[in-house]
């Protein structure tokens, strides 16, 4: 596979930054393709063609971090190798969600509802579930925390049965994220050129990183978990695909396993709390 082909998991790990590219030229790649062969299904389309970009990378890496449980004694010096490719991972779900949220803004109004659509009826929906007064509304907090939390088993079960499945709700999110940055900067640098014309560059700048810092700044643990949960189940996914499970080291892999999971589920609540009591309270 060509796009496989650019970049491999041990070099990725040492320069984590270059994934951002391709993570970017996977959803470019995905968007497009996807708008041109499937229009009238190219929102979905162009998730699966994502998925199907970053899969083969996606699986080599959680087989490389299984034979990290076997070589490696030390639960710390394993976690921290596992941070190595969580890193790599998140440079590339940034650089999917930039490219989403890149081609939301500048493609005409016409072809971001094709390709967007049902990722719009997501954040829609998303809006209506979390509105009210939300700051002292526990509920929220623990409807959020819920929802975030079947997302993560999902993450963890997609992963145990299809080796490398989380990638694609990941590739999911990105899309989702990356339409709700979008809208945002759409809708703001369009208000900016109503009132204030062209001239005035900066608000745009000042717009695009309100954009970003929005859902930054519960969506990094957001998805860091999913990552955790996804190297998780592709973790123990490997090990019984390799028949580890009849070694001595088979425990070890479990134990990881379950740190992986709990540190998961840490991001999850951080991610929740930063949601509801403190990205609502700045924006």
């Amino acid at each position: 596979m060509v796009l496989e082909s650019l970049l491999f998991p041990i070099k990725a790990e040492k320069k984590p930054w270059q994934m951002f590219f391709l993570g970017f030229l996977y959803a470019s790649v995905g968007l497009f393709i996807s708008l041109w062969i499937f229009r009238d299904q190219a929102s979905l389309v162009m998730v699966f063609m994502i998925t199907m970009a970053a899969l083969p990378i996606f699986y080599n890496t959680m087989k490389l971090e299984e034979s990290k449980d076997l070589l490696i004694d030390g639960e710390s010096q394993i976690l921290k190798e596992h941070n190595h490719a969580i890193t790599f991972f998140m440079y590339m779900f940034v650089g999917m969600t930039f490219a989403c949220a890149l081609w939301y803004s500048v493609l005409p109004t016409e072809v971001v509802n094709s390709v967007f659509d049902k990722q719009v009826g997501t954040i829609q929906a998303i809006n209506n579930q979390v509105s009210g007064n939300v700051i002292q509304n526990l509920n929220i907090f623990s409807r959020i925390l819920f929802n975030n939390l079947k997302v993560l088993a999902f993450s963890i079960l997609f992963s145990l049965i299809y080796g490398a499945g989380a990638i694609f709700i990941l590739a999911w999110n990105a899309t989702v994220i990356g339409a709700a940055i979008g809208n945002f900067i759409r809708s703001n640098v369009s208000s900016y050129t109503s009132s204030l014309g062209f001239l005035q560059a900066g608000n745009y700048f000042h717009v695009v990183s309100i954009g970003l810092l929005k859902y930054s700044i519960h969506g990094i643990p957001e998805i860091a978990a999913y990552f955790y949960g996804g190297l998780a189940g592709g973790i123990l996914s490997v090990a019984i695909i390799r028949k580890h499970f009849r070694t001595k080291k088979f425990p070890a892999i479990m134990v990881d396993f379950s740190e992986l999971i709990l540190i998961a589920i840490g991001f999850l609540v951080a991610a929740a709390f930063l949601e509801v009591y403190v990205t609502s309270v700045l924006f």
